[in-house]
């Protein structure tokens, strides 16, 4: 009977943990990869409403059977494609674990803008204001100071969304880049996860 329970004796933890690790980066990795994936934000396009060095969480399934509403603040792939170049497996592999854990951008060439305007609608800006089918719409977020120059009209293509950051004196967004397809965005920002003073959710006024 002793020698059965010997048997039956349990493996030391020091020898499980290396494979715990392993099992938490993989699911950590699958999260990022298929649900939800935290975004660093590496310019001021976004101020105030996202600083430099803020983290959100971006939820890959919000436009799963929709497309975003105006307002929503999005990360997409460029519309000049992606510039990265190859890398090893074993570089690849501490991205995407990096990337999972937040300690870096999910990918420097992402995009993160505020849509202001879906397919079928007319924008145009004109005496510093927003005009969307010829209607002024409400920006609370815009940074402190925004001087835009007269835009427009342009219509926004079905199938796609007009994306501008909320710092528009310093943001390259569709303005410069035209409409962007809905298909190419990542996901939605709705959350701020850092720094810990500015944590909360991300609405249509960015608080």
């Amino acid at each position: 009977m002793s020698s059965h329970r010997q048997s039956k004796k349990r493996t030391p933890f020091w020898v499980e943990l290396p494979f715990l690790i392993v099992i938490a980066l993989v699911i950590a990795v699958l999260i990022k990869t298929f649900l939800v994936q935290t975004f660093f934000i590496p310019s001021g396009s976004m101020e105030h409403t996202l600083e430099i060095g803020d983290r959100v969480m971006v939820n890959k399934l919000a436009y799963g059977s929709g497309v975003p509403d105006r307002g929503d603040i999005v990360v997409f792939m460029p519309p000049w494609g992606d510039t990265q170049e190859s890398e090893p497996l074993f570089s690849a592999v501490i991205r995407h674990v990096g990337e999972s854990l937040g300690l870096r951008s999910p990918d420097i060439e992402d995009l993160i803008k505020r849509v202001v305007a879906v397919g079928g609608e007319t924008i145009e800006i004109r005496d510093n204001q927003v005009f969307v089918d010829g209607v002024p719409i409400d920006e609370p977020y815009l940074y402190p100071g925004t001087d835009m120059p007269d835009f427009g009209p342009v219509a926004v293509p079905e199938g796609d969304v007009f994306v501008m950051g909320d710092n528009r004196n310093h943001s390259k967004d569709s303005r410069v880049f035209g409409a962007i397809p809905a298909d190419s965005i990542v996901g939605k920002a709705f959350v701020r996860i850092w720094p810990l003073g500015r944590i909360g959710g991300l609405g249509v006024g960015g608080a």
